[in-house]
């Protein structure tokens, strides 16, 4: 079995910061000759410990997928569930070391095992011992700011998705399967999809965004909405994305949503025609920004 290099951490959104661990990872992995990888929960120990509602930028899927678009290869996902997050910090890194592990990156504020007891000084102190190779990687900051996913957050939740993707080093993402909605787009000449937006996602504002869609290796313009569709009398929130060179039959298909560009707030229109208008009027300017 390979030796593996593990990085560590949760790498929601898969930032700048994570970015600089991982290709911390890669370059300690090629130069033992071994497998880079990551260690990862499947939710935010923050939120099981805490009991509150995670408020993640990535499902589980799309962080596996930026983590290998990163250059790592296995991905070991732990269940973020009371036993494992009461594992005793020297039991975790042994753990670790029964994977044929010989180093570990991390972040100055990486904290794991039982009550966050274990962190970088005990991890470099655990590798030392036992003649393994273990990085600490520095915060890394942007223009000053500190890197965060906390910010990154922040920022979608104000719909600043072009700052969001400074800090995140690439555009933010969603992937979702097309679902049944109520087709009333089809009666406009507007066919959008329909995809469900997790509960456990952070909810970018309201509001129209120039995307790109990703379908099956192919990419279009789309310009999406994020709302409950005032208009038409919507319930609950949905992410309804009109690709705009596509044709054909969505439904049951994986799209992967890329943001770039916040293009106004959701209202509520008078008439489905007005609605139309405005559609064609985004879909105009996500066309001018993104093709």
């Amino acid at each position: 079995m390979k030796q593996k290099i593990f990085a560590l951490g949760f790498f929601d959104g898969v930032h700048l910061g994570h970015q600089a661990l991982l290709e911390e990872c890669c370059r300690l992995a090629a130069e033992r000759k071994a497998m880079p990888c990551a260690l990862t929960f499947d939710l935010p120990p923050s939120a099981v410990l805490q009991n509150t509602q995670p408020n993640m930028i990535n499902t589980e899927q799309d962080r596996a997928a930026l983590l290998r678009q990163y250059g790592i290869g296995p991905i070991y996902t732990y269940t973020a569930n009371e036993e494992n997050l009461s594992t005793p910090w020297q039991a975790f890194l042994e753990q670790l070391a029964e994977y044929d592990s010989v180093g570990f990156v991390c972040g100055e504020d990486y904290r794991f095992g039982r009550g966050g007891e274990g962190n970088a000084e005990t991890l470099a102190k655990f590798a030392a011992q036992r003649g393994l190779s273990c990085v600490i990687v520095p915060e890394q900051r942007l223009d000053g700011e500190k890197i965060s996913s906390t910010r990154i957050r922040e920022l979608l939740e104000k719909g600043d998705v072009e700052n969001a993707n400074r800090l995140l080093g690439h555009p933010h993402i969603l992937t979702e399967t097309v679902v049944s909605g109520q087709k009333l787009g089809r009666t406009i000449g507007i066919p959008t999809a329909n995809l469900h937006l997790r509960s456990e996602l952070v909810t970018p504002a309201f509001g129209v965004y120039a995307c790109i869609a990703v379908v099956e290796g192919h990419r279009y313009v789309a310009v999406t909405n994020i709302g409950t569709r005032p208009t038409v009398n919507g319930e609950g929130v949905t992410v309804e994305p009109w690709l705009l060179d596509f044709s054909g039959d969505l439904y049951g298909k994986e799209i992967t949503l890329e943001f770039h560009k916040f293009l106004r707030p959701e209202r509520k229109f008078d008439s489905l025609a007005e609605l139309k208008v405005q559609i064609q009027e985004d879909a105009a300017r996500a066309y001018k920004l993104l093709k």
